[in-house]
């Protein structure tokens, strides 16, 4: 009976382990970062649809938390204690959509930009779903960290009581590529290589990945 006794607490122990081993690694789901990658390869045409579509200097105005760069992760990291992964990916989520909107809200219907926002905006659904879909619903009933509360209350205030100096006016473009960096920085297991580890939330990676673009070929 004891060694009976001690075998069962032996698996039982192997099963919590095995259970505990996503949470611990904080590993993304394979099915989102599948999503992930799709949107990452629709975000790789912001160039042509971003830049080369509108006039020069050409900003659309948005609320200042959805200037959302690598320094506000770092920054949030740092003043919140204990701020779970979680949290930010949602946040992230969050900004995005009020990004998108904005820019598909100031092309006209015959814009050459539009269907690839139009695009982009549904597979960025697409793989919100998957991001909901992939956690116990609990998960997204936690209270939110009080300053991440503020950021998302201002957010989603009505734009007739937001003031002034809360607006930026942001070059399209630049938009996406926060979108895209903050995206390879929050769900980093998703694009890593395999010859590879990158630090995709360091702000020195993305600026060698610019010189390497910007490099004529031999």
């Amino acid at each position: 009976m004891v060694q009976l006794s001690a075998s069962t607490c032996l698996l039982r122990g192997l099963l919590v382990l095995l259970l505990l081993v996503p949470a611990l690694t904080d590993l993304t789901p394979p099915g989102l970062c599948t999503a992930l990658k799709t949107l990452n390869g629709s975000l790789s045409l912001r160039q042509r649809y971003m830049k080369h579509n509108f006039p020069i200097n050409y900003t659309i105005r948005v609320h200042s938390e959805e200037v959302f760069k690598l320094s506000n992760i770092s920054r949030l990291r740092s003043q919140v204690e204990g701020l779970e992964e979680l949290v930010l990916q949602r946040l992230w989520f969050q900004v995005n959509q009020g990004v998108l909107k904005k820019i598909l809200r100031v092309l006209p219907e015959r814009h050459p930009s539009r269907p690839y926002t139009f695009e982009l905006e549904r597979r960025f659904k697409d793989t919100e779903g998957v991001f909901v879909q992939a956690y116990p619903s609990e998960a997204f009933q936690k209270e939110l960290p009080e300053s991440i509360q503020d950021i998302w209350d201002r957010m989603t205030e009505e734009p007739d009581s937001i003031p002034d100096s809360s607006w930026r006016f942001i070059f399209p473009k630049s938009l996406l590529e926060n979108f895209r960096r903050t995206m390879h920085c929050l769900f980093s297991d998703c694009f890593q290589s395999t010859d590879a580890q990158h630090n995709y939330c360091s702000v020195s990676h993305w600026r060698k990945g610019r010189k390497k673009d910007l490099q004529p070929e031999s």
